[in-house]
């Protein structure tokens, strides 16, 4: 009895989940065909190999993947195209959501403007397009009238999607003018009329050979390489470099010419000219010629006074590990050790005396003093400098060396000498002995420079 009434009970189960699924299924299809209907495309972006954009006012514009999976504009010429552009038209032509159905039988398709743009849409694997038709703006809400050339139904599309349809040949060009990683260039030169200069890079810092030799901003040069790299063209002028072109653009002789050599030994040029307040250019990497930003020039023309690396020292004073000052006849130092229990250990800074005995040194004042000496910045340069008694470095004011000790226990040890004031300025002269030039500062900066090693000791606290 009990094995018939389980027998049935399971049947009765398994009917009712079959019903259940079968309701599941028949409505995730309803939900389907729904979705499918509210779609005038539903097409995969990879699977889009080719578009082709035909509008009353333009030639068409065909872009179609190379090998590589990199989008090329192939009509109405052959150039590389702007990835970010050509892919955010491929996710918008790939999923067309429908606004609303405006008629399933049109009658005449030529009341909705139907004459207004076609995009030819040629899937991996298939030899027929998909063809979109876009006709004029609904005006009452701004939408836009499109539909399928294999459906009847005339349909609206949201109006915000005309931008992104209506694209110019401008618009889906690539329009860098050259390509380069700003990391991997190694050397810089500048050539003009009445300016040049030529960089190499050492480690992570910039440094001028010509005209001089001097440590560069490595903050500047970084940014006029980034900006180089991500510099785009605001008109192309001409396709390609024909002599006539060349002569009318001045770019036959530049203004301006910018040779980067990178890592790999590839050579990078580009050429500039300014004229009636436009920049012009072409580059070795740029089959013709384009207009851009005139400040692009502007940052290239700067005084390389301008470009010089004012801070009298380069460190970070987080990474000092001991500081030596000798002032006169007086001579102190401080050291930087680790104090406290396994685990909780913490930074404390030392005075050391002339017998090696060390003594706990106000922290605070150390470390401002050595944050002053990290931003210390010259107001100008000596770099020829004549007999160092002219500038009172023969018996200077203060003589400091700075020890270092970064993350990856790279050590670097960076001595300077303070000269006397120079005469009839507010100026003194510092020698860092990493470079053979001076650097010159207020002599309103050494005002409350520690004087001796009493100025570093801890401040007892009375109880």
């Amino acid at each position: 009895m009990r094995f018939k009434t389980t027998i049935i009970l399971l049947i009765i189960f398994i009917l009712a989940l079959a019903g259940v699924l079968l309701i599941e299924n028949k409505s995730k299809a309803v939900k389907e065909e729904r979705e499918k209907q509210e779609m005038l495309t539903d097409l995969k972006v990879s699977d889009i190999e080719k578009v082709q954009l035909t509008g009353t006012a333009q030639t068409s514009i065909t872009v179609k993947r190379d090998e590589q999976g990199n989008w090329q504009i192939i009509e109405p010429l052959m150039t590389e195209a702007d990835s970010y552009e050509v892919n955010n038209l491929v996710e918008t032509l790939s999923n067309l959501r429908i606004e609303h159905v405006v008629d399933n039988q049109p009658a005449d398709l030529k009341e909705y403007g139907f004459n207004q743009q076609e995009i030819r849409i040629w899937l991996k694997g298939q030899s027929e397009p998909v063809v979109i038709l876009t006709g004029m703006e609904n005006p009452l809400d701004g939408t836009l009238y499109a539909k399928r050339a294999d459906e009847t139904r005339v349909v609206l599309l949201p109006g915000y999607l005309k931008n992104s349809l209506d694209k110019k040949l401008f618009d889906l060009r690539s329009k860098e003018i050259v390509k380069f990683d700003p990391d991997q260039v190694q050397v810089i030169e500048l050539i003009s009329k009445d300016l040049a200069w030529k960089l190499i890079k050492k480690e992570e810092n910039w440094y001028f050979t010509s005209p001089i030799e001097a440590l560069a901003s490595t903050s500047q040069i970084d940014s006029i390489l980034s900006n180089l790299s991500t510099v785009k063209a605001k008109t192309f002028l001409a396709e390609e470099k024909r002599p006539e072109d060349l002569k009318a653009s001045g770019l036959d002789r530049p203004g301006y010419t910018l040779k980067l050599i990178l890592a790999d030994g590839q050579e990078l040029v580009i050429n500039l000219n300014k004229k009636e307040e436009k920049a012009l250019a072409t580059s070795s990497q740029l089959a013709g010629i384009v207009e851009v930003e005139a400040q692009l020039i502007n940052n290239l023309a700067r005084p390389v006074s301008e470009l010089r690396e004012k801070k009298v020292a380069l460190f970070n004073s987080w990474e000092a590990t001991s500081l030596t000052i000798k002032k006169g006849d007086k001579f102190f130092e401080v050291i930087k050790e680790k104090s406290g229990e396994k685990g909780q250990e913490r930074e404390e800074w030392y005075l050391l005396s002339e017998a090696g005995q060390k003594e706990l040194a106000d922290s605070s004042k150390v470390e401002s003093f050595l944050r002053k000496l990290e931003y210390l910045q010259a107001v100008d340069f000596i770099d020829r400098p004549e007999d160092s008694k002219k500038y009172g470095l023969d018996k200077p004011e203060y003589e400091i060396t700075v020890k270092t000790k970064s993350e990856d226990d790279k050590e670097k040890i960076i001595k300077l000498f303070f000269g006397q004031k120079l005469e009839g300025k507010n100026q003194l002269a510092v020698r860092n002995n990493d470079f053979n030039y001076l650097f010159l500062i207020e002599a309103s900066a050494l005002t409350d420079w520690p004087a001796g090693p009493e100025d570093f000791k801890a401040v007892e606290i009375k109880s």
